[in-house]
């Protein structure tokens, strides 16, 4: 508001003051301006004073300074290595990657499932059909708080790991949670995949580029080879090798593999199955949303359905996917933060023991917020790049 007014000011300035009667649109214009911030300013002001007294009244000391102190605060997982020993902003900061890590995983198996419900709901085949809506309808309809209480629940009425479910080799469903086999894999592997992956973008980059050209093929093969050969080479050369590390029993509970605690997987669970029965409702009227026409064009050009739709309908209803499949993402992220309730220990868990150990409540409540607003706006530019990416150029 108040670049706007100083727009304005600048404007009215350089025109000489003609418009100064107070019968002037532009004049009335700033005084409402002005007036409007004046008025949130003396609110802004009235409830910063208002805090500020009582919190002298009550002997609280504001500041980010307790941030340094020992938290004491245990932590059963965490991203990166963790002690009670720590300070209280280094346990925030776990805090923050544990919810990080929750909303990562959860968009990415979401949106598969999602895809896969909705189009499941689209089929030919009438019980797959009639059980994708069911599947769909049921959860939309139960509060994902009751759905997470009863996942937890369920995973605490299982047996203990001595006699814990084994549905396929390496992998046990227990009281203590879900163990997965492990990829023991070091910063090398990551280096190597990591140039793979440039050198497959680049390909495609060099495909795109140059495939209208006489010596086009020439290029492209050329990039592919050297995609191909050094990330090999490399490999053989540093003797590399990938490791699978199995889970194992050992006492009363699992060592090595991939460790999921009850609390982790019953909130992944929740979220997942959740926000996925309404991203396939919005896959499902992308989808009908694109005209029959351009189905019976593609089978006039003899296309398989699966062809028509990767190649077809699927691309035009992504543009009328993408802006509500945000939402999602975003409601995601922030159900998250009912993990406190099953006792899995994300920034919300976190900041309150924090608070409630300091007294800094409104500091604690501000990083909560601080989080949630920046994780909100990172997904939703991206999404916001993504959709611009997939837009149709109308010619």
């Amino acid at each position: 508001m108040g670049a706007v007014l100083l727009r304005q000011l600048t404007s009215l300035r350089a025109s000489g003051l003609r418009a100064a009667s107070i019968n002037s649109a532009t004049t009335r214009g700033l005084l409402i301006q002005a007036i409007a911030l004046v008025v949130v300013g003396g609110i802004v002001w009235y409830f910063v004073a208002n805090v500020a007294r009582n919190l002298d009244l009550r002997g609280i000391a504001t500041g980010f300074s307790f941030l340094n102190r020992e938290a004491g605060i245990p932590i059963s997982e965490s991203v990166v290595p963790y002690s009670p020993r720590d300070s209280y902003g280094f346990a925030l900061l776990v805090g923050i990657l544990n919810t990080l890590k929750v909303a990562t995983i959860g968009i990415v198996l979401a949106t598969i499932l999602g895809t896969t419900v909705g189009l499941a709901r689209l089929s030919q085949n009438w019980l797959l059909a009639r059980v994708s809506a069911v599947y769909v309808e049921v959860l939309r309809d139960i509060p994902l708080l009751l759905q997470l209480v009863f996942w937890y629940a369920l995973l605490q009425g299982l047996p203990a790991a001595r006699q814990a479910l084994n549905p396929i080799p390496g992998v046990f469903l227990s009281n203590r949670g879900l163990m997965l086999p492990k990829l023991d894999i070091g910063l090398a592997h990551i280096v190597i995949l990591a140039l793979a992956a440039a050198g497959i973008i680049l390909t495609i980059g060099s495909y795109r580029r140059h495939r209208v050209t006489a010596r086009g093929g020439l290029t492209i093969m050329l990039v592919g080879a050297l995609s191909i050969a050094v990330p090999i080479w490399l490999w053989i050369h540093l003797g590399l090798a990938i490791a699978v590390e199995w889970p194992v029993l050992r006492g009363f509970n699992f060592r090595n593999g991939l460790s999921l605690s009850p609390e982790l997987f019953a909130l992944l669970f929740g979220l997942v199955t959740y926000t996925s029965a309404f991203i396939a409702e919005i896959v499902r009227s992308g989808i009908l949303a694109v005209g029959n026409g351009q189905r019976e064009a593609g089978r006039a050009l003899g296309l398989s359905e699966g062809a028509i739709m990767r190649k077809i309908i699927l691309p035009q209803a992504s543009v009328l996917i993408v802006p509500p499949l945000t939402s999602q993402f975003l409601n995601l992220t922030k159900n998250s933060s009912l993990a406190v309730a099953i006792g899995y220990q994300d920034i919300v868990s976190v900041a309150n023991t924090t608070l409630n150990q300091t007294g800094q409540a409104i500091e604690g409540i501000g990083i909560i917020m601080a989080v949630y607003l920046s994780v909100s706006i990172t997904i939703s530019g991206f999404m916001s790049w993504y959709n611009a990416r997939v837009a149709l150029v109308e010619r």
